[in-house]
């Protein structure tokens, strides 16, 4: 059997909360310098362990607050690990949020050099492929517009025709496939397909129960920051749906 492409062993992701509440930036330094602001622990994700195969899709689901986002930054490379780790081998192209990397003042055009390098990609690749990933995007004709102006479902076309236009070995997709009208989901539905038919593994966080059923081999189930169950799509969602009753 082929070594995973994603291994994540006991992960822990864990946020410092001030404890003392300061009424200006000024007041919480002096605190902080005198020693007098305590922080605690909040754990987003504990304990979580899952790894995802070359080929295969793994989705996440869960209620708002399960911990979903942050396990997907850690799995992206954007969030260390707390605890635990996390083993990512190869390329990731993240979908995490929509219009992350973009910079709302720039055009269209302008922004999939500046995103293709975030991704790790040389800017003249991306110039060259800009003309494609604006025509597989359907928004040739606002190539110049700045995206500020760019609806959601726009942001989320031209964000994932980028982070798919380059076959990584990891794709990385929260919630953008449910936004969006039906074509473009129909239309990255079909490329997640022949990612996943050319050993893409790709973890995917959607809140649309069908498309998981539809689309993931494994899921599994979050909530509180844990793995309530991992097993067939399924299942999973059935159980998820019972218990959201």
């Amino acid at each position: 059997m082929s070594e995973p492409l994603i291994q994540v062993e006991n992960l822990g992701i864990a946020y410092r909360l001030s404890r003392n509440r300061a009424g200006t930036f000024k007041e919480f330094a002096i605190r902080a310098v005198k020693r007098q602001v305590t922080f605690e622990k909040l754990w987003a994700v504990r304990g979580v362990s899952f790894d995802v195969r070359p080929g295969e899709v793994f989705g996440v689901v869960g209620p708002n607050g399960a911990g979903k986002s942050s396990l997907m930054k850690a799995v992206a490379r954007v969030l260390p690990p707390s605890e635990g780790r996390v083993v990512v081998r190869g390329t990731v192209a993240p979908m995490i949020e929509l219009g992350a990397g973009f910079n709302p003042e720039l055009s269209a055009q302008e922004n999939i050099v500046l995103y293709g390098a975030l991704l790790g990609r040389r800017p003249e690749l991306m110039r060259e492929r800009t003309h494609d990933i604006l025509a597989w995007a359907d928004l040739l004709e606002f190539a110049d517009v700045p995206i500020r102006s760019f609806s959601t479902g726009m942001l989320a076309r031209l964000g994932f025709a980028v982070a798919t236009d380059v076959q990584p070995d990891v794709l990385v997709v929260d919630e953008v496939l449910s936004v969006g009208d039906e074509a473009f989901q129909v239309k990255s539905r079909a490329r997640i397909r022949q990612l996943m038919d050319s050993g893409v593994s790709i973890v995917l966080v959607s809140h649309s129960l069908p498309l998981i059923e539809e689309t993931a081999d494994r899921a599994m189930w979050m909530d509180h920051g844990a793995p309530k169950m991992i097993g067939n799509p399924t299942d999973v969602v059935s159980a998820y749906r019972e218990w959201s009753k």
